[in-house]
């Protein structure tokens, strides 16, 4: 967003280990990002390098053995873990690389969840968005079949349809793209670019 300067979520002094003693390894070691309001951030490196681990320091599901993560303002690891989670719950979306979907529910149930349970919807309205977001991601004729029913980039568009269905602040996302063919793998990264520009969303 134009004229946007002020950080809605910092990282600074970040330090991840795995391990003890001498099989000690570090995902990251005194790492600092700023991320912006309005703002796609592509994070890359080659395998192993710690971007899957510093995308689960900076949204609260893996502690820092260091460093800080302030989320408007708000420190994410000085919270308790029922407080993070509520903050995670209000603010947050995500995109798990192995998906994440629950089995026993269908490619719509998966959606509706979360604006009906995480948001407190009511069924007619989760209903609505939840048709709108299948028809953006070009699942409108698959919302009754269950994860084991879908291809693998049938199940990556429910996933990213679930993170973004509540329009969040932040969402975070590992690989999202990576069991999409060209096409949808473009229009996703579409999806998430709006998310951030018309949305203001990190």
């Amino acid at each position: 967003m134009e004229g946007v300067t002020t950080p809605s979520m910092k990282g600074w002094g970040l330090t991840r280990s795995f391990g003890v003693g001498e099989t000690r390894t570090f995902a990251l070691r005194n790492v600092s990002v700023e991320l912006y309001p309005g703002q796609l951030t592509l994070l890359m490196g080659p395998s192993g390098s710690g971007k899957s681990t510093l995308l689960a320091v900076l949204s609260g599901l893996l502690h820092p053995d260091s460093g800080s993560v302030l989320v408007n303002d708000k420190d994410l690891w000085a919270m308790t873990e029922t407080q993070r989670e509520a903050f995670r719950l209000q603010y947050f979306g995500f995109i798990f690389q192995g998906y994440n979907l629950f089995a026993s529910l269908t490619a719509r149930e998966q959606m509706e969840m979360i604006l009906r349970w995480g948001c407190g919807a009511q069924p007619k309205e989760a209903r609505e968005k939840t048709d709108e977001m299948l028809g953006m991601l070009g699942l409108s004729k698959k919302g009754h079949l269950r994860p084991l029913q879908l291809s693998g980039g049938e199940k990556q568009r429910v996933a990213i349809g679930r993170a973004l269905i509540k329009q969040p602040s932040f969402v975070f996302a590992d690989e999202p793209t990576a069991a999409l063919d060209w096409k949808h793998g473009q229009h996703v990264i579409e999806l998430l670019r709006a998310a951030a520009h018309d949305q203001g969303s990190t």
